[in-house]
């Protein structure tokens, strides 16, 4: 405050010497001596002005910087705060960012695996479709073979039995028959 102090004299006493020279190297009308005086009697009111200013305005003007300065610091706190926070949210928000990628990669490398199994239980299956089928197929190809097989030995034993009927009937005369007859009443008669 003292400080302050000095350093205004020392300006106002600056003031009044340089103007008293400006005035003196000067030349003028008028007496050096009363303007001189004059401008001394004005410094005079001037400082005396000042300085009931100041001692109105001292208490005034310190509450007042005091209470900005304290704004000021309320300010700067709450920008710290304000910044901690904001900083707390990048570091948890950059966190869950982080492990939210994470699981996509994980969600994305399940998801190929399970469209690879799924892939591999596609095959598979058709495989095994393809695989009955073609045993199917064979069975029923097998199925027709025997069918034809089995027609083909019917058709034999009827035109085999025709043939054998038309034989019997050209060289087959009643003494054979009665031989015949014969032989079977005697090969049955050795079984009983």
């Amino acid at each position: 405050m003292y400080r302050h102090l000095i350093t205004a004299g020392t300006t106002l006493t600056l003031v009044v010497i340089s103007c008293g020279l400006a005035l003196a190297a000067g030349e003028g009308h008028a007496d050096s001596a009363t303007l001189l005086k004059d401008f001394l009697y004005r410094l005079l009111n001037f400082a005396i002005v000042v300085a009931v200013l100041y001692l109105i305005l001292r208490k005034p003007i310190k509450n007042g910087l005091s209470g900005r300065r304290d704004e000021i610091e309320k300010a700067l706190d709450e920008a710290r705060r304000a910044k901690e926070e904001a900083e707390a949210k990048f570091a948890e928000y950059d966190k869950k960012l982080s492990l939210a990628t994470e699981e996509i990669a994980s969600i994305t490398a399940a998801i190929k695996q399970e469209a690879e199994a799924e892939k591999a239980k596609i095959i598979a299956n058709a495989n095994a479709m393809a695989a009955k089928i073609e045993q199917d197929a064979e069975k029923a190809a097998d199925l027709e073979v025997e069918k034809a097989k089995t027609a083909l030995q019917q058709e034999a034993v009827q035109l085999a039995v025709g043939i054998a009927e038309e034989v019997l009937k050209k060289n087959f005369t009643k003494d054979d028959d009665g031989r015949l007859i014969d032989e079977y009443m005697q090969k049955v008669g050795d079984l009983n």
